[in-house]
């Protein structure tokens, strides 16, 4: 394992390390998710990838998890007991316990669906899923609540989507659920309010510019905070209309954003090869931070993610000419 100095840009701010572990064995990156009940990370590689890899929570690979084949998508139980997996080459979501580190189950979701992202509300486990370019994505759900939990397709009413959607989502409530359009130009935004386990569509809008890469909601799902190529900054919208809610400066190609937990921060990234990532106060108009993680590659997109409240950050970086993802820490984000 090798330990790195993360540069704070900050005036008269503390030193901040990033403890990097570079033998996470996987190719590529998809998705990361963190679990503060057992003090560990989740990555997942793609659809070319079979694998989950777990850190614990100094980055150091605990486990990895074979035969998810294509694991992507990620999202966490209500009692931190399991992480739900999309598998975009199995077309199947797995479930893994958070203890043993096994899988418990597999829920097929049909043939050629290749669910990629997901999203909890509750005790439902909604996935964006497709397999190519055609229009023929969707949104689809796991309802956990049922015995045994079923699998439903097209819940996404009458919207096309031209592949797997992003989706986000308050995993602790039922919702709202954003679905996001990547790579379009100009990307599309939709907001759907969840009633008795059923999507109903309100705002909507190409309102994030092109290139969409991250989304995510506030705790209290009130705002909503996105990363697209073609800003300088990470937006924030109301969830109610799409109005603007303000913004968070990054400079160019933004291509990460997650909100802390507790409320208090929200972490941005660029694809930059300097001054990789930000965190700002919740409203804030200057970084708490400015975080030189790697000196010889680039954030990875959806590559960052906090533990327990703000006391970490976890960021993934890849070669700027490659793709094989490294996992850091950083300790102090905020201070």
């Amino acid at each position: 394992m090798s330990v790195a100095v993360v540069t704070i840009l900050a005036s008269a701010a503390p030193t901040a390390y990033a403890v990097s572990d570079n033998s996470l064995g996987l190719p590529s990156y998809a998705d990361m998710i963190t679990d503060d009940v057992h003090k560990q990370v989740f990555v997942t590689g793609g659809k070319t990838v079979n694998g989950v890899v777990v850190t614990d929570f100094s980055t150091r690979v605990k486990k990895t998890i074979n035969n998810q084949f294509g694991a992507s998508g990620l999202a966490l139980s209500v009692d931190a007991r399991t992480v739900y997996v999309a598998l975009a080459s199995g077309d199947a979501i797995s479930a893994i316990d958070t203890v043993t580190l096994t899988e418990t189950a597999r829920y097929r979701t049909g043939a050629q669906t290749c669910p990629a992202h997901l999203a909890r509300t509750e005790n439902t486990i909604w996935f964006g899923y497709g397999c190519d370019d055609t229009w023929n994505g969707g949104i689809g759900k796991l309802d956990l609540a049922a015995t045994p939990p079923t699998v439903s397709l097209d819940q996404h009413g009458n919207t096309l989507y031209q592949k797997a959607p992003l989706l986000t989502a308050t995993p602790d409530s039922d919702g709202p659920l954003v679905a996001g359009q990547a790579e379009l130009s100009p990307g599309n935004i939709h907001v759907y309010t969840v009633t008795a386990g059923k999507l109903e569509s309100g705002a909507a809008g190409a309102v994030v510019g092109s290139d969409l890469t991250d989304l995510t909601l506030s705790p209290d799902g009130a705002t909503l905070y996105t990363a697209s190529g073609s800003r300088d900054g990470i937006e924030a919208f109301n969830t109610t209309d799409l109005s603007r809610a303000g913004g968070y400066h990054t400079g160019s190609y933004p291509n990460s954003v997650a909100a802390s937990t507790n409320s208090t921060h929200i972490a941005t990234g660029v694809r930059n090869p300097r001054d990789d990532a930000y965190t700002y106060k919740t409203g804030g108009a200057n970084p708490s931070r400015t975080l030189d993680i790697t000196d010889t590659g680039v954030l990875a997109s959806r590559g960052l993610t906090w533990a327990e409240g703000t006391k970490r950050l976890f960021a993934i970086t890849r070669p700027a000419n490659a793709t094989t993802p490294t996992l850091h820490l950083i300790t102090s984000p905020t201070a």
